[in-house]
Parts: C-alpha cells; structure tokens; sequence
C-alpha cells in the first residue's frame, strides 16, 4: 500500500508527514485490500484562521472513498477526514460484503 503525501503551497515538516502517515494508516485496520491513500495538505488564502485543508482519497478495488476537512491546523483536519473516512468504510461494510 502506497502513502502518497502532497502538500500545496507550503513544505510540510517531516513531523506533520509522520503524523499524517500514522493517522491514514489506522484505515487498515478497517480494510485489507486497500490499494493507496491519495493525502493532499492544502493552505487556503483566507481571513480566518481554518485555512488549513487536508483532502484523503483512499483508494479500493471499486469506488475511491474522499473526505475532505478544514481547520485551523493540519493535525486536526487530517484527523477530522480520516474520522469521516471511518464513517464511510462502516457504511460500505454494511452495504456490501467487505
């Protein structure tokens, strides 16, 4: 499984890619067959302090599950979309045979 990190308009620390690595990571204990995460670390020009965009795209056979969170750092918007990313793995586990 392939970890691909990105990060837009900045240079993320090795601190934030380990922190991401590890967040993303815990997604496997939910799905085996998992084939790569798609991680996009995004800044946005605005006027508030949640300019902070982390974007995932997890990558399965079938249909790639996103999630997409905004706050005002990349630790907790990281962990924000791998929590929706959870949510959606249970919702495909109870529709199909996963």
């Amino acid at each position: 499984m392939n970890i691909n990190i990105q990060s837009l308009d900045f240079t993320a620390s090795t601190e934030l890619n380990e922190f991401v690595n590890e967040k993303v990571s815990r997604l496997g204990r939910y799905l085996d067959n998992i084939i790569s995460y798609d991680i996009t670390l995004k800044l946005e020009k605005s006027a508030t302090r949640e300019n902070k965009i982390a974007d995932i795209r997890l990558v399965i056979p079938g249909n790639d599950l996103i999630a997409s969170a905004q706050a005002d750092s990349f630790e907790k918007a990281t962990a924000e979309a791998v929590e929706a990313l959870e949510r959606q793995i249970e919702k495909l586990k109870s529709k199909s045979a996963y």
